[in-house]
């Protein structure tokens, strides 16, 4: 059979399997910053510390221990007084791990990471060993402060003119005049509602620093037990820091932030409510935000908002909104916990402290973790009851309008009758500028994306007719949206998205940068036209 010709014979050829040290060759490495800068490995408990940065648990608790702080590849110190678990950050890691055929992270062992610390101790040398310090918690310095006693500071607790009827923002990205009916959305704003063009204080007894001289004499004095002396420093650093944009970046130091941070929890009126102002003037330079958070300084803010002094929660929400203005901050303010106390805000006896709280969710809620927290916390009823009550609308609106674009927000919303609410504002269009009127109808377009329960919602709540109003007499923008969703009403929907640049156009506004006086782009002055 074999020489028949009829049968042939087949080589088989067999290719090799690849060995594991080749797989591990072509193996991604992880992304850099799945990598704990401690102990250089996969994190396998991840937590977010008052800084802002994410190391491995138990790498932050050895160093606690031995009381040292560790100097970043950065040059930055971290702040381990504050610790909260990442646990979207864990899932993340470990998802990568799966899907890339990598081994899970493994529980680091105590004494292994002890040992690279130390390595870290004695390469950094002993002058750091001789700046470690042992820190006590946030919930310790708390527990330490007291009711205000029974002392008279008058004589060095500033005091802030009745509001103006309008006030200069400006920063690096935008600048607007802001007035009482304002032209344009509120967003823009840059500058905390608690500023004020008249002085910090009237007292003679201030001291009037060389502006120009370096931070020593005020970490001197905030370091003072003598509460007097810490009074006199934060008085007199509120005040040249109110008016002087040099001092306000120069000044800005880790070591002062550092010595500044205790006495916002003070339990003395007048140096908590200076040294929380003092905060708010540093923030208002863009170069300082990001610093001011990595110093571990929200936390305690956090804990002023929530139960400070009067005067001092008017300057905390302040504070919090002009960091939440800078992109890099949102998430980790949202982490450290600012969400929930800002809502509380929001029903504030004071107006400055409702208008700050109401614009720092508005830049927060640009994150989408921070939507979610946002929606699982309650915020969408009390948005809704405090927009048919005609309190801070066009503020609300510009939140609402947030959480309608992700879809744990629209759902919520739909659930709440925010169609119902959003288009008897229309009926009744009691708005007190047009632009109110323009994110109403953003808000209520927002809503109806990818959603056929919005159309029946709407057509129960009689959107038709309202809108059509809106088509005949409403601004060119409103006009516009109030079109687009009549046809998706009708069931020709065009697919356009809602995006972020949408409302932006929506109330007038671009990605042109702007500012008052005058110049355009890179060329625009950034000084801070009002003071505090």
């Amino acid at each position: 059979m074999g020489g028949n010709g009829k049968f042939h014979k087949w080589k088989i050829f067999y290719r090799p399997s690849p060995s594991k040290s080749d797989e591990t060759h072509r193996r991604e490495p992880p992304p850099k910053e799945f990598i704990c800068p401690i102990c250089e490995c996969l994190m396998f408990d991840p937590v977010v510390v008052s800084s802002g940065e994410t190391f491995d648990r138990l790498c932050v608790r050895v160093c606690r221990d031995l009381n040292f702080t560790p100097s970043l590849s950065d040059g930055s110190i971290p702040d381990f007084s504050t610790v909260i678990p990442n646990l979207a950050f864990k899932s993340t890691i470990v998802n990568w791990c799966s899907k890339s055929s990598a081994a899970p992270p493994q529980p680091p062992d105590y004494s292994s990471v002890e040992r690279i610390v130390r390595g870290l101790m004695s390469r950094q040398g002993g002058a750091e060993e001789g700046k470690s310090r042992i820190r006590c918690t946030e919930m310790e310095l708390i527990d330490a402060v007291a009711e205000m006693p029974d002392v008279n500071l008058s004589h060095a607790v500033t005091e802030l003119a009745h509001r103006v009827n309008h006030f200069y923002s400006s920063s690096s990205e935008e600048s607007v005049v802001m007035t009482t009916n304002p032209p344009t959305p509120l967003p823009l704003a840059t500058r905390p509602a608690c500023l004020s063009l008249s002085s910090a204080s009237t007292s003679d007894e201030i001291l009037n620093p060389n502006p120009n001289s370096e931070d020593e004499e005020f970490v001197a004095k905030f370091n003072s037990h003598d509460v007097y002396e810490q009074e006199q420093g934060v008085v007199a650093l509120r005040k040249i820091t109110r008016s002087d944009e040099h001092c306000r970046i120069s000044l800005c130091t880790p070591r002062l932030l550092s010595a500044l941070k205790p006495l916002l929890i003070s339990r003395y009126v007048a140096v908590q409510a200076n040294a929380v102002a003092v905060l708010v003037n540093l923030s208002l330079e863009k170069t300082n935000k990001i610093k001011i958070v990595r110093s571990g300084i929200v936390p305690p803010l956090i804990d002023v908002l929530k139960g400070g002094f009067s005067e001092s929660q008017e300057h905390a929400a302040g504070a919090l909104f002009s960091l939440s203005l800078e992109d890099d901050n949102k998430t980790v303010i949202g982490v450290l916990g600012a969400l929930p106390p800002l809502l509380h805000s929001l029903r504030s006896e004071s107006e400055r402290t409702r208008q700050d709280s109401a614009l720092a969710l508005y830049h927060l809620s640009h994150i989408l973790t921070n939507r979610l927290k946002l929606v699982k916390l309650g915020a969408i009823p009390t948005l809704l009851v405090m927009l048919q009550s005609g309190d801070l609308a066009g503020r609300v609106l510009l939140v609402l309008w947030n959480l309608a674009n992700c879809a744990e927000g629209r759902s919520a919303m739909l659930d709440q009758n925010a169609v119902e609410v959003l288009v008897g504002m229309l009926r009744r269009n009691e708005f007190d500028s047009e632009s109110i009127r323009e994110n109403c109808v953003a808000a209520l377009y927002a809503l109806g994306h990818g959603s056929l329960r919005f159309k029946g919602l709407a057509k129960e709540a009689g959107a038709i007719e309202v809108l059509k109003e809106v088509e005949k007499g409403g601004s060119e923008r409103a006009r516009e949206k109030a079109r687009r969703i009549l046809l998706m009403l009708r069931g020709r929907e065009d697919g356009e998205e809602g995006d972020r640049d949408g409302i932006l156009e929506l109330g007038g506004l671009s990605r042109t940068r702007h500012r008052v006086g005058g110049g355009v782009g890179k060329n625009a002055t950034i000084a801070n036209s009002t003071e505090f």
